[in-house]
C-alpha cells in the first residue's frame, strides 16, 4: 500500500483531528529516518547520506529528524508497537541507531524487520564481528585505540599488549594520561580494558543480566589495584582528564605521549589537522583489544515507506557509504573491510580490530564508575 492510501485509511480510523495536519501533507515518497545521535552523524546524514541517496534514487526523498537522544527514540519506538497494533501509522519508517530489544515485546510482536540477504542483497558483506541481533543493521563502528606522538616513541617499540603498555607507562612517567571513566567513553573502556584483564580477558564474562553487587564485588577490586599500581607514573602524579577531547587536546600539545582515543575521534582529528597524520601513530592491543561498538540500524514493520527504508538501509552498506563514514567522520565500516577499497585499507592496516570487545551497561556502568572513584581517585570532585 502507498503511503497516501495507507495515510488516507489510518485517518479514518483514528480518533482526533489533531493529527490530521501532518497525515495530510505527508510524502508518499519520503522515508522517515530518526537519530539520536550526536550532530556530527546528523550532519552526516544530512550532508552527505541524503543529497547521495536522493540523486541514485530520485523517486525518493530522506528526511533526517534529530530525536535528542536514545530517550527520544524510545518513545517514538513504544508509539510504533501501539501503532502496530492498532494498524495505523508509526510516522517513522527506521531509526539510524537503535537496540530492537526494545521496547520489550517489539521483536515478538514483530515491531522490527528481520534483516537478511533476501531482503537486503549487501547483507552478507556486513563484519561478522558487527552483528548483534537479525533485527538490527550495524553500518558504522567505533573502537578504543592508543594514539601516540611518534616524535617521542618509536612506531616499532609501541606496545601491543597489556602488560606492555604498563611496562611503557611505568618507564615513562607523566606521559600517559587517561579521562574519568564517567566523562568519555575513551578513559571508560581503558578502565574497563583494565577489569577484562583482571577477569582472564574474558568479555563474556560480563552481561547486563549477570550483575549482582556480590559479583561485582569479586570482580573489580582486581582491576582497582592495577590501575592504582600505574595511578603514580600518570600525568601530574595521578591526573585524569575531563573527557574525551582534553586528552585528544593533551596529546596535541605535546603535553603527554600517548593516551586512549576514539578511533572516530582521532581519525577525524587527524584528517582536520588537529594532530599532525605524519608524527601522529595509532596502536590497538593484540592480547585482547580496547571496547568499542557498533550503530545499528533498524526498520519498522509497519512503517508506511519500509520498502524505501529497506532500499536506503541496504544502500547505507555500499562501497561509496562505507568509505564515506571512514573518511568524514573517522568511523570504522560496518562491513568487513575486505569490502573497502585497497587504498583505505592499507591506511588503516594498523588499526583495523581483530575483535571488537564489549562490556555492558546498565547496573555495571553504574558499579564501574562508583567503584573507580571510591577506589583509584578518592580524592577526585565528580563534579
Amino acid at each position: 500500500m502507498k503511503r497516501r492510501e495507507f495515510l488516507a485509511a489510518s485517518a479514518a480510523a483514528v480518533a482526533g483531528a489533531g493529527l490530521m495536519p501532518r497525515f495530510a501533507f505527508a510524502d508518499e515518497h519520503t522515508i522517515e529516518l530518526y537519530s539520536g545521535s550526536d550532530s556530527n552523524i546528523i550532519d552526516l546524514w544530512n550532508n552527505v547520506v541524503r543529497p547521495a541517496f536522493e540523486k541514485a534514487n530520485p523517486d525518493l526523498k530522506l528526511k533526517v529528524v534529530d530525536a535528542q537522544d536514545n530517550n527520544g527514540l524510545r518513545a517514538i519506538a513504544d508509539r510504533a508497537l501501539a501503532a502496530l497494533k492498532t494498524k495505523t501509522d508509526p510516522k517513522a519508517d527506521m531509526f539510524e541507531h537503535f537496540d530492537p530489544r526494545l521496547p520489550t515485546d517489539g521483536i515478538k510482536e514483530g515491531l522490527w524487520v528481520k534483516f537478511s540477504t533476501e531482503n537486503t542483497p549487501d547483507y552478507a558483506k556486513v563484519n561478522p564481528m558487527a552483528i548483534d541481533s537479525d533485527y538490527s543493521l550495524p553500518y558504522r563502528g567505533s573502537q578504543v585505540l592508543l594514539a601516540y606522538d611518534k616524535t617521542k616513541l618509536d612506531p616499532k617499540d609501541a606496545p601491543k599488549t597489556w602488560d606492555a603498555l604498563v611496562a611503557w607507562i611505568k618507564a615513562n612517567p607523566g606521559q600517559f594520561i587517561y579521562n574519568r571513566p564517567d566523562k568519555g567513553g575513551s578513559g571508560g573502556n581503558f578502565v574497563r580494558r583494565a577489569i577484562h584483564e583482571a577477569n582472564g580477558r574474558d568479555p563474556s564474562k560480563f552481561t547486563v543480566a549477570n550483575y549482582t553487587e556480590d559479583f561485582a564485588a569479586k570482580a573489580l577490586p582486581p582491576a582497582w589495584k592495577i590501575l592504582n599500581d600505574i595511578a603514580p607514573s600518570l600525568y601530574d602524579n595521578g591526573s585524569y582528564t575531563a573527557g574525551n577531547s582534553q586528552s585528544l587536546q593533551l596529546l596535541a600539545q605535546g603535553v603527554v605521549t600517548m593516551t586512549p582515543v576514539w578511533s572516530d575521534q582521532v581519525l577525524q582529528a587527524i584528517a582536520q589537522g588537529v594532530l599532525p597524520e605524519e608524527t601522529t601513530g595509532l596502536v590497538q592491543l593484540t592480547d585482547l583489544a580496547l571496547c568499542g561498538g557498533f550503530s545499528r540500524m533498524t526498520v519498522f514493520t509497519n512503517g508506511a515507506n519500509k520498502d524505501a527504508a529497506m532500499k536506503l538501509a541496504n544502500y547505507m552498506l555500499s562501497s561509496e557509504m562505507q568509505e564515506a563514514i571512514i573518511t568524514k567522520i573517522g568511523g570504522f565500516p560496518g562491513v568487513s573491510w575486505e569490502n573497502i577499497s585497497d587504498d583505505l585499507r592499507q591506511k588503516y592496516a594498523d588499526v583495523i580490530p581483530q575483535t571488537i570487545p564489549t562490556f555492558p551497561s546498565g547496573d555495571w556502568e553504574t558499579a564501574v564508575n562508583d567503584g573507580w572513584y571510591r577506589n583509584v581517585a578518592p580524592n577526585l570532585s565528580r563534579s
